[in-house]
């Protein structure tokens, strides 16, 4: 049984007990989704993290760690961009 059987079964449960029918599959995904990620937000506070930019801040310190181990960057391996080596040469 799909969600829409499951929500027509409820709905007529609904009717027949004179309750409000419930809310249509996947209405409230979006809320749940934000409520999920203010929770995310709220536990990184109270343990005293940075709530915002925590992945962007991982980032920049790994590649400072490669820059500082003398790997070459992307960057670095591909050569400066707009600095065409002739064929020739």
């Amino acid at each position: 049984m799909d969600a829409i059987q499951q929500h027509m079964i409820d709905s007529y449960r609904a009717v027949q007990r004179g309750e409000l029918p419930p809310p249509l599959p996947g209405r409230h995904d979006w809320d749940v989704v934000r409520e999920a990620r203010e929770r995310r937000r709220f536990d990184a506070v109270i343990a005293g993290r940075p709530a915002r930019g925590r992945r962007r801040a991982a980032l920049r310190s790994l590649l400072g760690k490669l820059r500082e181990s003398g790997k070459p960057g992307k960057s670095e391996r591909l050569g400066k961009p707009g600095k065409c080596r002739p064929s020739g040469a």
